[in-house]
């Protein structure tokens, strides 16, 4: 074989394939290449053009090129917007790749035409039996295909020599850039004949597989089509003769009725309801409503109830796991358990879990579910005042659907869930309904066994549902209802008791929240304690809990900017994280004072202690009360001085003392309401040492509601309050006679270092709090 070489310019091309014979037209966008075609067309018109590997190439060397290429004639251009060419080329002879050249201006190729010798064929095959094989496979693919115009056929017909008839097959088969580089690069004109014979063949199967599929798929459109209309002719005939159209549906709800769960009644309404709707003729709107209607009663669980689960040491367990406190709850959920297991019976209790926001309240539920191992459901009552919310909507009103109660039984699956009823104490009345109402039949014991839904329209068993409601506060809750309910009262944590909160559950929560586990940030158990103390003021722990996220999350932030492996937060450094202290507390005065008096207070967020200030002048006996008192405080002051008034005596007060002074009382923090009968005894005291100029001792607090004759009545918050006075640093607290019972209750982490005295009378107020002369 012989082979002679040719310096040239080249185009190295992107994604196209150019072989001998074939026509091809391309644009170009490459200076070089431009640069290329114009020195081409200079000289000779003839250019040589090889494919380059990678398409996203810009500045390609001769590694990034195939080898084979074609030897092609210009034979068109035109100049398009800007630089870019449009160029129509001929093919003209195979080429091999010796050497490329980066001109600067364009790519020089050096390039090699090998002499191909015809080769040996055996004895059984002819050139001219190789040229039918070609001619079979082009005709069978033209066929198939439509592809290849008559005219073209019949010159490649006449071709004489077969391996000239193997390129212009390849110039003019639709093969992809790739089939026709990988002929290109056959390097034996055998090999190359083998190749397009080949590759015609798979063309030609690929049609016929594609004609396959298309075949399936237009026989599976034509069977859906049929079978869309014989259903549409068996609905029309159907209505015709006055049957329901969606026999079907009526045929599946009639299975899912006969295997359903329930008393006799409830399957006999059910299956009056699916023969109204197989009667029910061509009449959509009434159709999906009693189709709604019957959804709704088969997914009810009439009979179907969760497996009963008493194991007292495992509910512990999961109420240990999980709330810190609140014995009382845990206790008579632990009793509930045990009475059941021993009788078998349901008489499931409904409690009321009644405090202040952020203790815990609803979290309680739902670990009570997971004791018994029931399904749990909330429903929040906070703002309904629709008695349709409680017991459902007719099935007769557009859009009607089962009430709350009703529906959060259908959600649970079963007849025996944990159900919550959260914020009961915010539902309202209006003209809709009582709604108060509606609940005294759900949370009646005796009354729920049979309680009627408006839109099921059948007695719905709610005797083993276990109750659990939440309120804040009892005073807006009915008298009847309150009845039905046992009130377990959720008390506010003392700082003890957040601080273990915080440490054993909220701590551990957020750090693994914020993504800062495995020791990268750690809390003190003082900067805690100064947490609860200082950043936060409530009675549960939910500002709490806010206040350790932004400790966390300013954490995450100082470990991605500064790089630093862990973060101790420490008292020291704790402002750091959370800025200036929010609160204090008001702690005892360092002396004893005349006309000043600590009086305790219950609010919403815990117990806090009232400064009581009285300041008697010269006037005509007006009482002036200060501070955002509510009317009923204000008729404590007045019950308060006319006490002393009928005790002046004794204290050596002047006759006409009071007709000719004015006494002034005001409570600090002006600005914040407050009423209530508790602050009775400190004010009365506060007004007796103003007037009879007697000290009050400084480590003295009091609270108690005082009556025209000097008697003091119970109250109210009693643990709040002793919280509050021994965060403030008071020794002795007097309290009415009647809430001795309370302290006894009363853990004794709050009442240790506290003096507590238990007065009936005013007299027995006065010999503790005032400073004997």
């Amino acid at each position: 074989m012989t082979e002679y070489k040719r310096q040239i310019p080249m185009i190295p091309l992107r994604g196209l394939t150019v072989v001998p014979g074939m026509v091809a037209q391309f644009d170009i966008g490459r200076e070089k290449s431009a640069q290329g075609i114009k020195n081409a067309m200079l000289n000779d018109q003839q250019i040589f053009l090889v494919r380059q590997k990678d398409e996203e190439m810009e500045e390609p060397v001769i590694k990034d090129m195939y080898r084979a290429g074609v030897l092609a004639e210009v034979k068109q251009i035109e100049h398009k917007s800007g630089s870019s060419l449009r160029v129509m080329v001929y093919g003209k002879k195979r080429g091999i790749l010796s050497a490329m050249h980066d001109l600067g201006e364009f790519w020089e190729a050096e390039i090699s035409f090998p002499e191909e010798e015809r080769p040996e064929l055996p004895d059984d095959i002819t050139e001219e039996g190789m040229k039918e094989v070609l001619i079979h496979c082009l005709e069978e693919y033209r066929e198939k295909t439509r592809q290849i115009p008559l005219g073209i056929m019949m010159e490649i017909e006449k071709t004489e020599d077969v391996y000239q008839m193997v390129d212009e097959i390849a110039a003019n088969v639709h093969f992809s850039p790739d089939e026709l580089q990988e002929i290109l690069d056959g390097k034996e004109l055998l090999e190359r004949y083998y190749l397009v014979a080949s590759k015609l063949e798979e063309k030609a199967k690929e049609v016929d597989i594609r004609d396959e599929i298309d075949r399936n798929v237009k026989e599976r459109i034509d069977k859906n089509q049929r079978e869309y209309i014989l259903r549409e002719q068996m609905k029309y005939i159907r209505e015709e003769l006055g049957e329901d159209g969606p026999l079907s549906d009526a045929e599946e709800f009639e299975r899912q009725a006969e295997s359903l769960e329930a008393p006799k009644e409830i399957k006999e309404k059910i299956e009056k309801e699916i023969r109204r709707f197989r009667n029910i003729g061509n009449n959509p709107s009434e159709s999906g409503v009693i189709r709604t209607y019957i959804e709704t009663m088969l997914e009810m669980p009439w009979d179907k109830k969760a497996p009963e689960y008493t194991d007292i040491d495992h509910a512990k367990e999961v109420m240990e796991a999980e709330h810190y406190g609140l014995w009382e709850v845990k206790e008579r959920v632990l009793d509930y358990l045990a009475v059941h297991s021993l009788t078998k019976q349901s008489g499931t209790p409904i409690l009321c879990l009644a405090g202040p926001p952020g203790t815990g309240k609803t979290s309680i539920a739902q670990s009570l579910a997971e004791a018994l191992k029931r399904p749990y459901v909330r429903i929040s009552l906070g703002g309904i005042r629709d008695e349709a919310e409680i017991r459902g909507h007719r099935k007769t009103y557009v859009g009607a659907m089962p009430g709350r109660i009703a529906d959060g039984i259908r959600k649970a699956g079963v007849k025996n869930p944990v159900l919550l009823l959260d914020e009961i104490d915010k539902v309202s009345t209006d003209y809709r309904g009582d709604t108060f109402s509606a609940l005294l039949e759900v949370l009646d014991g005796e009354q729920n066994k049979k309680f009627r839904d408006h839109y099921l329209e059948v007695p719905l068993d709610l005797s083993e549902v276990v109750f659990v409601t939440t309120a804040n506060t009892l005073q807006t809750i009915p008298r009847p209802l309150l009845d039905r309910m046992e009130v377990i009262q959720v008390s506010s944590y003392t700082e003890n008791e957040k601080f273990h909160i915080a440490k054993e559950h909220l701590l551990e929560k957020q750090i693994e929240g914020h993504g800062l586990s495995g020791g990268l940030l750690s809390v003190s158990d003082g900067a805690l304690r100064r947490m609860i103390r200082y950043y936060t003021k409530e009675a549960g722990v939910r500002n709490l809990e806010r206040t350790l996220s932004d400790v966390c999350r300013k954490a995450a932030r100082e470990i991605l900017e500064t790089k630093k492996k862990s973060i101790r937060v420490t008292e020291r450094n704790l402002s750091k994280y959370l800025g200036k202290e929010k609160y204090r507390y008001q702690m005892a005065n360092e002396k004893d004072e005349v006309g000043i008096v600590r009086g305790l207070a219950w609010t919403s967020v815990g117990g806090d202690t009232l400064q009581i200030e009285v300041n008697v002048l010269p006037g005509k006996g007006k009482l002036m009360l200060t501070g955002q008192m509510g009317d009923v405080m204000k008729e404590s002051a007045q019950t308060g001085i006319s006490y002393i008034r009928s005790v002046s005596g004794e204290y050596g007060i002047p006759e006409d003392f009071f007709e000719e002074h004015d006494i002034h009382v005001h409570i600090p923090e002006g600005a914040v309401p407050k009423d209530g009968p508790s602050a009775g005894i400190t004010m009365a005291t506060a007004i007796l040492s103003a007037v009879a100029d007697i000290k009050v001792r400084a480590d003295v607090a009091m609270t108690g509601e005082i009556t025209l004759r000097g008697r003091v009545l119970p109250i109210g918050g009693l643990k709040e309050k002793l919280l509050a006075a021994k965060n403030a640093g008071m020794k002795r607290v007097i309290v009415p006679a009647e809430n001795e019972k309370d302290v006894e209750e009363i853990s004794q982490e709050i009442t240790k270092g506290l003096d507590i005295k238990y007065v009936f009378r005013m007299e027995e107020v006065l010999r503790y709090s005032l400073v004997q002369k």
